[in-house]
């Protein structure tokens, strides 16, 4: 399993380090949302073959479907709400920044 996750984490490294050199065509680069949307329609093809294969994830769909509804509805919540308190204290510190050099100039 760890072997796997250094495999995963250096093929990013270096996707990102051959794409932030520009080794690649623009002629590809052009082209890789539609290499992307491909791929991930085709894994998640393969993953619906895999879910439907086991006989185990079928007779327990609407308990695991429920645990990921409310996984997922709290994982959004959750983010959006971060989000809003993360931005709300960045603008207020800008805002204030702003005040601050307006006063200095009156």
């Amino acid at each position: 399993m760890t072997l796997r996750l250094i495999l995963y984490l250096s093929i990013i490294l270096v996707g990102a380090y051959i794409g932030y050199k520009d080794f690649v065509h623009k002629n590809i680069l052009d082209k890789l949302i539609s290499i992307q949307s491909i791929s991930i329609l085709i894994l998640l093809f393969v993953m619906g073959i895999k879910i439907g294969g086991d006989k185990e994830v079928i007779s327990s769909f609407f308990t695991l479907g429920y645990q990921a509804f409310i996984f997922s509805v709290f994982s959004i919540a959750l983010s959006v709400g971060f989000v809003m308190i993360i931005r709300r204290f960045i603008f207020n510190k800008n805002d204030m920044t702003d005040e601050e050099e307006k006063e200095g100039e009156v």
